[in-house]
């Protein structure tokens, strides 16, 4: 069944609709053949949910997207295309199934590290076996889960989890941090227990500017698991992204936002910060490729979302 998903470059860039953003600078293509430009390909995902399978052939809207066999083909095809590659999720892996329900998360987590998840952060459904149920999954995960808002030290996540992790690509210092929604109202408190909430923006503010400043790091990005926005005073992607510094990037989930492109919110230095997110249940996977100009600093994006299952010739 692979081959059906192998796709050429140019059929990506098609299928995809990757488009330049625009940043003011020459265009992607000329830029990108300078010999100082480094590619960084960020794929991710959110809120998949336990779909392992693609959606039955049933005529409802979603019918026949997905899967998670469909999803590795394409990682699989992009990796050989591009030597620096990051693969992320921003939560809620488990729950909405049989598969969860028969097996507790095991399929999830060992389908994820085979595909080679570089990093995920944790949703609020993450915990509906119980954080002794998430624990018990851990070892088939050989990704980290990066949580810097929630304290663990009474639980058994405690050491189980780490705020933040560095890549290095191709000279590139690339750190990511996560952020979670508050499980208060979301979440039995028997499956939290003494989970300690710490405020997202504060915590946000003081992990990038650890990565900025003490790590060097030239891009920064948080994997968020608060929600694209909301009608109510309720913090999410875009309240993060405008009342932080020194994030580049928020990969988003929790509302299940199927955003057809990402969008550019002011910080507090009055500096760009992208959000993206993709929607729900593995059928579309993101696509953001960088190009970092290591002589002069600048930097340019194009982005694209694939549509999982869909025929690609």
């Amino acid at each position: 069944m692979e081959e059906l998903f192998q796709i050429t470059r140019r059929d990506f860039l098609k299928k995809s609709g990757l488009a330049a953003v625009a940043m003011g600078m020459a265009p992607v293509s000329a830029f990108a053949k300078r010999d100082s430009v480094v590619r960084l390909t960020i794929l991710h995902t959110n809120d998949v949910h336990s779909r392992i399978d693609p959606f039955p052939m049933d005529g409802s809207r979603n019918q026949g997207l997905g899967g998670v066999a469909r999803r590795a083909a394409l990682v699989k095809q992009i990796r050989a295309e591009q030597p620096n590659v990051l693969l992320l999720d921003a939560g809620d892996i488990f729950q909405g199934t049989p598969y969860f329900n028969l097996y507790g998360g095991e399929l999830e987590m060992t389908m994820m590290s085979q595909m080679g998840y570089d990093a995920a952060t944790m949703g609020n459904h993450d915990f509906d076996n119980s954080i002794a149920g998430f624990v018990k999954q851990l070892p088939h995960a050989n990704f980290p889960f990066l949580v810097s808002n929630y304290d663990f030290s009474n639980t058994e996540l405690k050491g189980k989890t780490q705020p933040f992790k560095i890549f290095k690509k191709q000279g590139v210092r690339i750190g990511v941090f996560g952020v979670c929604i508050e499980l208060e109202g979301l979440v039995n408190k028997k499956n939290y227990l003494e989970t300690v909430y710490l405020d997202p923006i504060a915590k946000a503010n003081e992990t990038a500017a650890i990565l900025k400043n003490d790590h060097h790091c030239d891009f920064v990005i948080c994997l968020s698991h608060l929600g694209y926005k909301y009608k109510e005073n309720k913090v999410s992607d875009q309240i993060l992204a405008k009342s932080t510094r020194h994030i580049d990037l928020i990969i988003g989930g929790h509302t299940h936002t199927f955003m057809k492109e990402p969008e550019t919110v002011l910080n507090l230095d009055g500096k760009p910060t992208t959000i993206n997110q993709v929607g729900f249940a593995g059928i579309n996977l993101g696509r953001l490729d960088y190009f970092f100009d290591r002589g002069n600093g600048e930097r340019k994006m194009v982005s694209g979302v694939v549509r999982v299952g869909e025929a690609l010739g």
